[in-house]
């Protein structure tokens, strides 16, 4: 019976996944490179960070740390003004907290997360949360999601890994959990073949839980 549940944040809980990328768009723009967003989704995948493309056309470190910060401010400033919740997702995961324990799971910086949560009521479900900074290897590596195990002292059986990109479908299949990728329309052209299950909204997790007690 799967007892705990490891969330994906970016793209799960929040939709922010194109805000992500609009700010890196935004900051590279400004630096006379244009991002290529299939190009982005594919290197995203794979772990490879926001700034394959630029390094590749020959932009230099010292020019990819102000975009760098730039993107990060544009990045915060659209979590602040952007419509960036997930319909009935508050309301699916007090529904779920009767059948599993919950937590997440996220390459989100704790600086942004931090913003996204002020004014949400999200966390009151969750265990725990690991953020970008408490764990040295990123998704698609299997470690944030081990970490995660190793917090609830849970076993691979007992758990599901909900998420919306084959970056961390590769990261639950790496650390031997099952995963159910919920659509977004974002990253839904990813390759999501090695899912367990496959959901249009989180509320279906309930289903998925009863069906596997």
């Amino acid at each position: 019976m799967k007892k705990f549940i490891l969330f994906d944040h970016d793209g799960v809980l929040v939709d922010t996944e194109f805000w992500y990328f609009r700010s890196a768009e935004r900051a590279l723009a400004e630096a006379g490179f244009t991002l290529d967003k299939d190009q982005y989704l594919r290197d995203m995948a794979l772990g490879a960070g926001s700034w394959v493309q630029a390094r590749a056309a020959g932009i230099d470190d010292l020019t990819l740390t102000r975009v760098r910060e730039a993107r990060n401010g544009y990045y915060q400033e659209y979590l602040r003004t952007e419509a960036i919740e997930i319909d009935r997702v508050v309301d699916t995961l007090a529904e779920l907290s009767r059948f599993a324990r919950m937590a997440i799971v996220t390459t989100s910086k704790r600086a942004d997360f931090d913003i996204i949560h002020e004014k949400r009521q999200i966390r009151q479900f969750m265990d725990f949360v690991l953020v970008r900074e408490d764990y040295e290897l990123a998704k698609p590596n299997p470690e944030p999601y081990l970490a995660g195990l190793k917090r609830f002292g849970a076993s691979t059986q007992e758990t599901l890994v909900v998420e919306d990109s084959a970056r961390g479908l590769a990261s639950a299949v790496a650390a031997g959990i099952d995963c159910a990728v919920v659509h977004n329309e974002f990253t839904k052209a990813d390759d999501f073949s090695r899912a367990t299950y496959r959901i249009d909204s989180l509320s279906e997790l309930k289903e998925i839980l009863l069906m596997e007690s």
